[in-house]
C-alpha cells in the first residue's frame, strides 16, 4: 500500500519511540525536530518487520530515518554478528553514513559499525570485521569481494538497507545487490530509499521486499520547495563568459557546477582556475587519493566551486551548499530534480541555475511540468552589475570584519601619519578599490551578452554595438607553425575572449591578420605581449583595412575547434602563462 504524507502534529523526537540514549545523541548533534521523512519511516521501523519502501530526495534526513531505528534494534549481546547491513552507492556516502551512525549512538551503547569500500585496504577492513562488526555500511563491489572471499557472513543480517537505490542501479550495482541480497537470506525486513522509483528500483522491491509499506514525503520527481529556479539565456559560445558572470555575481556563492562530460568539467574547471576562480573538478578519470583532496576541500569551504559530473558527485553528502549550476542540462528530468536537491537542504534555501541556449527553453517548460518547480529567466548580469555586487560584497565585509584592537594598536601611529592627508571618503574609495578594480578591469568594457527579442530596443543597441570590428596584426605566421586554431585557444582561454568577438582570420607566412570586437582590443593589445614563440615577443597594430570588407565572423572561428591544446605560445621567461596550456 502507497501512505501519502500527512504529518501529524509532532514537537520533536521523543515522540517517535525512540531510547533516551539515541535522543541524547541526535540532541547533541543539534536536532530537535523531525523531518516528514523520519516521522513517517523511525516508527515504522521500530514497530515491527515490515519492509519499507521510502521515497526521499536528498537532504531530507533520510539517514537519521533508517539509520535511529537500525540502531536501537541491534541485540547488544552478539557482538561479533553482523546483523544490520547498509548498501550505499558510493565510497563517500559510506564513509558518512558510517560517521552519522556512530555520531547517533555516542551517548548509547557502543556499536560495532564498521565501513567497507574500494579505494582503501580491504586486508584492514577484514580486520575490523573479525575483531567484531554489528552494522556494516558497504558498497556493492567492495562487500561481493568481501563476501567471495568469505571474509564477511551475512546469514544473521536481519535488516537491509539500500541507500540511494536509484543510484546503484544507475552505476550497474544490480547484480552486485542480487547477490548480497542473497547471502542476506535470513533478513527479516529490507528498508529500500531512493530520489527517485524508476521501474528499476520497483524490480529490486518486487523481487526482494513482500507487500513493502511505501511512504513518500514528496511527489515523485517533485522538486524541494525551498529551492528558487533560475535560467539564463546566452549564444553557445557565451555560455562560459555567462557562468564567470553569474559566479561572479554571487560574491560569496558555495556551490556545485554540473556539466554533461568529463572532458566538458576537466574544460570548465581549469578555465575557471585559470580565471582564479577558487575551484577544481570532480571526475572519473582522478585517482582516489585525488578525489578525497578535492572532497575535503570542498567538505572544508576550502573551495568555493566544484565543477562535476554526475556520476562523480554520487553520493556527495555536503550541507549548506548555496548554489547549484547546470553548465549543461541533464537528459533526464529525475537527474535534474537529483542535482538540485544538493541545495536547499535540512530545510535551508537553495537555488538551482541553468545555462541555456535558446533552443532549450522548451525543456525548461517541461522540466515545470514534471517537478511543479516555477522557473524564472533573468537576464545576464552585465559589467556594471557585476561590479555593484562585488563592490557591495566588499563594503559588507569591511563592515563585518573583525578587528584585533590589541594586536593593531602599536601599528596604529604609523598607520595615522601615512594615511593622514586622506579624508574620510578618500580612504573608503581607497579600501573598496583594493579588491574592486580586479572587476573593474576586466569588466569595464564587457558587451552584453543576453538575447533579447526582435524588435527589442536593448537588441538593436546590442547589435549596433557589437557590428564594431576592428582588424588587427599580429606578428607571427604560418613558418612559426601556428594555424587558426591555435590564435582562438590563445584568445579564448588564456586572454578571456568569447569565440563570438573574434572575426576573420587570414594567415601570411611571416605574419597575420584577424578581426576583433573593438570591446576587447586594449585588453589582447595589453596581454598578448606577454607571451613569445621562437624566443620572439608577440607584437600587436593596427592593420590597414582590407579593401572588400567581409562580415565579421562570417568564415571566423565557429568552423574551428576550440580543442587540442599545444604550448607554442609561452608567458615571459619561457613558460607558460598560468596554469594553463599556453
Amino acid at each position: 500500500m502507497h501512505v501519502k504524507c500527512v504529518i501529524p502534529f509532532m514537537t520533536a523526537f521523543e515522540q517517535l519511540g525512540l531510547e533516551p540514549e539515541l535522543l541524547r545523541g541526535i540532541e547533541a548533534l543539534g536536532f530537535t525536530t523531525p523531518t516528514p521523512i523520519q516521522e513517517l519511516v523511525i516508527p515504522v521501523a521500530l514497530s515491527d518487520d515490515n519492509n519499507i519502501l521510502a521515497l526521499a530526495q536528498t537532504g531530507t534526513g533520510k539517514t537519521a530515518a533508517f539509520g535511529l531505528p537500525l540502531l536501537q534494534r541491534i541485540d547488544g549481546a552478539a557482538r561479533n554478528e553482523v546483523q544490520g547491513l547498509v548498501l550505499c552507492p558510493t565510497r563517500e556516502l559510506c564513509v558518512q553514513v558510517a560517521k552519522d551512525l556512530e555520531n547517533y549512538s555516542q551517548f548509547a551503547y557502543q556499536y560495532k559499525v564498521v565501513a567497507v569500500y574500494g579505494g582503501a585496504g580491504i586486508e584492514g577492513q577484514i580486520r575490523q570485521i573479525k575483531a567484531g562488526a554489528q552494522i556494516v555500511v558497504a558498497t556493492p563491489g567492495r562487500l561481493m569481494d568481501l563476501l567471495t572471499r568469505k571474509a564477511i557472513r551475512l546469514d544473521q543480517v536481519r535488516r537491509v538497507v539500500l541507500d540511494e537505490a536509484d543510484e546503484m542501479l544507475d552505476m550497474g550495482f544490480k547484480e552486485a545487490i542480487d547477490f548480497i541480497l542473497g547471502a542476506a537470506s535470513n533478513r527479516k525486513s529490507v528498508w529500500l530509499f531512493s530520489a527517485t522509483m524508476p521501474e528499476a528500483v520497483r524490480a529490486i522491491a518486487n523481487n526482494y521486499m513482500d507487500n513493502p509499506l511505501e511512504l513518500s514525503a514528496g511527489k515523485r520527481n517533485q522538486t524541494n520547495e525551498n529551492i528558487e529556479h533560475i535560467y539564463y539565456v546566452c549564444r553557445m559560445d557565451d555560455r562560459f563568459s555567462t557562468l564567470k558572470r553569474v559566479v561572479d555575481s554571487l560574491p560569496g556563492i558555495y556551490g556545485l557546477v554540473f556539466c554533461r562530460t568529463k572532458n566538458d568539467t576537466k574544460e570548465v574547471a581549469e578555465q575557471m582556475i585559470r580565471d582564479g576562480y577558487n575551484a577544481d573538478a570532480l571526475h572519473g578519470d582522478l585517482a582516489q587519493s585525488d578525489r578525497d583532496r578535492v572532497m575535503q576541500r570542498f567538505r572544508e569551504n576550502n573551495l568555493q566551486l566544484l565543477v562535476a559530473t554526475d556520476v562523480a558527485a554520487r553520493g556527495l553528502d555536503v550541507q549548506n551548499i548555496s548554489h547549484v549550476i547546470n553548465y549543461n542540462l541533464p537528459d533526464e528530468i529525475e537527474v535534474y530534480t537529483h542535482r538540485s536537491g544538493r541545495t536547499g537542504r535540512a530545510g535551508k534555501t537553495g537555488v538551482s541555475i541553468s545555462i541555456i541556449t535558446p533552443k532549450l527553453e522548451e525543456k525548461i517548460r517541461l522540466i515545470e511540468r514534471k517537478t511543479k518547480a516555477v522557473f524564472t529567466r533573468k537576464s545576464i548580469p552585465t559589467g556594471v552589475e557585476v561590479c555593484e555586487q562585488q563592490l557591495m560584497h566588499i563594503i559588507h565585509n569591511i563592515r563585518e570584519q573583525e578587528v584585533h584592537t590589541s594586536e593593531i594598536e602599536p601599528f596604529m601611529p604609523q598607520i595615522m601619519e601615512e594615511l593622514k592627508d586622506f579624508s574620510k571618503e578618500d580612504l573608503i574609495k581607497r579600501f573598496a578599490s583594493v579588491e574592486f578594480n580586479r572587476f573593474l578591469q576586466y569588466y569595464r568594457n564587457a558587451p552584453d551578452i543576453n538575447i533579447y527579442a526582435k524588435g527589442d530596443k536593448r537588441r538593436q543597441a546590442q547589435q549596433g554595438e557589437a557590428s564594431g570590428f576592428q582588424r588587427l596584426f599580429l606578428n607571427v605566421g604560418e613558418m612559426d607553425g601556428i594555424d587558426k586554431r591555435d590564435l582562438i585557444q590563445l584568445l579564448t582561454r588564456t586572454v578571456g575572449v568569447p569565440n563570438r568577438a573574434i572575426g576573420q582570420i587570414e594567415f601570411s607566412r611571416s605574419f597575420l591578420h584577424f578581426d576583433l570586437e573593438a570591446s576587447f582590443v586594449e585588453t589582447v593589445r595589453t596581454q598578448l605581449p606577454e607571451f613569445s614563440i621562437n624566443n620572439r615577443r608577440l607584437r600587436v597594430d593596427d592593420a590597414a583595412p582590407r579593401q572588400t570588407k567581409s562580415k565579421p565572423g562570417g568564415k571566423g572561428p565557429d568552423k574551428f575547434n576550440r580543442g587540442g591544446g599545444n604550448d607554442k605560445f609561452k608567458g615571459k621567461g619561457g613558460k607558460p602563462k598560468g596554469k594553463g596550456k599556453w
